[in-house]
């Protein structure tokens, strides 16, 4: 006799299999609603809703609920249109399905990745670096080339906000009594966080995507160090000279790491590793590594709780202290940031479905050519947040070399360089460096980030000529 609990998942089995056999037998037809009203007002709202997330800054309004709520609004319009014009109600609902596992591969790496990056600055890893960094006694050229490398060498492995965050409380430390160098340093930090994470698919979410869509190999995305550091070290060159030659006064402070803070880091390297192993030799999806390695981080956690280890808790200016719990860093994640994507997957899924995509890839990739249309992706991605462009590319799935891919990758990370609403990372440091990175600050220098721009796409096409006669996946 079994188990009621098995007699019940036995029955629901029974129940859902033939939906499921159904549902793949079924083909779903798609038609063009650009010209309907279901297709003007989708794109009215995602307008709308995009026209809150660039405004976050000054209405204060998180930018995950606009695009969220966007979402919802725009699949139920096209829901409703299919069932009432077409007799088709499972259309939008398969696709939609598509959209949210597109989503939860991405949305369960960086949880496994933010989870790590909290349990390392609790751990005050970042924090002992910065204390080192302001004991050294640098000139101010000096630390704004040492802050210009680290960001440029951290953020392919962290994220960039985060790397940005922490040299930019160096260069705030040290430089209080220089406005001029905090702006630089600034600007200088923001351009060498995009860069560096260009060139590895942790480094940035559009780098991500194009790795998981199975585009792109994981090492080749290195072939884009070269274009990349030319991107971050060309502007760098012309601003070093209007840094005031000075060095600020010596620092005493002195950090120390908490017990296990560098096992953390070894285990946060043998996650990636697991992760790129299990993609590139089992061609499993790299999610499946990411969360096999963060079963590494909650075992190690555990360990340190019943040592007796304790963790630093702040919400705000409250500080607690209680006993280590790694589910503290699974809650302190970025829930903001992953809704938000949540919301502009299924916003550009929509969009896609309805046929506006395929409009703008025949004109850009068809008209235009994929060298000039993945060239003014960057330009957009000054603008637009680069990670609705990207999806967009790829949901579009244009027939591209690899070294048009890997063009497309470059230009939507470092392309957020030209302005400092760009990136997450310029807009995180105008809120933390007090008024002394503004945007006109940076607006100042857009000419010679351009020049980077236009020399690391140019770089690119010197250095990996071979790759632009490379299909995907050759």
């Amino acid at each position: 006799m079994h188990h009621p609990l098995t007699r019940g998942l036995l029955t629901a089995l029974l129940f859902i299999s033939p939906t499921l056999a159904m549902a793949s037998e079924s083909v779903v037809e798609h038609f063009d609603l650009t010209t309907t009203w279901v297709g003007f007002a989708a794109l009215a709202i995602f307008v709308g809703a995009y026209s809150l997330v660039m405004a976050e800054e000054f209405t204060h309004l998180r930018k995950s609920k606009p695009v969220v709520l966007a979402a919802g609004v725009i699949w139920l319009l096209i829901a409703i249109y299919y069932t009432t014009h077409h007799g088709a109600p499972h259309a939008a609902a398969e696709s939609v399905r598509h959209n949210i596992m597109e989503f939860g591969e991405l949305f369960l790496f960086l949880l496994a990745a933010m989870t790590y990056i909290n349990a390392m600055e609790e751990r005050r890893v970042f924090d002992a670096l910065r204390s080192w960094l302001i004991r050294m006694g640098f000139s101010y050229r000096t630390l704004f080339w040492t802050t210009g490398f680290l960001a440029f060498f951290i953020s392919p492995v962290a994220d960039n906000l985060t790397t940005a965050l922490l040299m930019c409380a160096v260069v705030m430390a040290v430089g209080a009594d220089s406005p001029r160098f905090v702006g630089l340093a600034c600007i200088n930090i923001v351009v060498a966080a995009n860069a560096g994470g260009a060139f590895s698919p942790f480094g940035d979410i559009t780098t991500l995507m194009v790795w998981q869509k199975g585009l792109i190999d994981f090492q080749t995305f290195f072939a884009l160090f070269i274009p990349s550091v030319l991107n971050f070290a060309v502007p760098a060159a012309f601003m070093h000279r209007a840094i005031p030659n000075e060095t600020p006064p010596p620092s005493d402070e002195r950090v120390r790491m908490k017990r296990g803070a560098v096992r953390i880091v070894l285990l946060f390297l043998a996650t990636i590793a697991t992760a790129v192993s299990f993609h590139n030799f089992y061609h499993l999806p790299p999610v499946l590594g990411m969360m096999t390695g963060l079963a590494y981080l909650k075992f190690f956690g555990f360990y340190l709780k019943i040592t007796g280890e304790q963790a630093t808790i702040k919400r705000g200016e409250i500080e607690d202290t209680l006993p280590f719990d790694i589910f503290t860093g699974v809650a302190r994640a970025e829930w903001d940031t992953l809704l938000f994507f949540y919301g502009v997957i299924l916003c550009v899924g929509g969009l896609g479905f309805i046929g506006y995509l395929e409009l703008v890839s025949q004109f850009a990739y068809g008209d235009l050519g994929p060298t000039i249309a993945n060239t003014m992706v960057g330009l957009l991605s000054a603008i637009v947040d680069n990670i609705p462009v990207m999806f967009a590319v790829l949901t579009m799935n244009p027939d591209m070399t690899q070294g048009q891919w890997l063009l497309v990758t470059l230009t939507a990370g470092v392309g957020g360089s030209l302005l400092s609403i760009g990136s997450a990372a310029g807009v995180a440091l105008m809120g933390q460096s007090k008024g002394m990175y503004t945007f006109f600050g940076h607006l100042r220098w857009t000419p010679v980030i351009a020049l980077g721009y236009v020399v690391s796409i140019l770089a690119h096409f010197i250095i990996n000529h071979r790759y632009f006669s490379m299909p995907v996946g050759g």
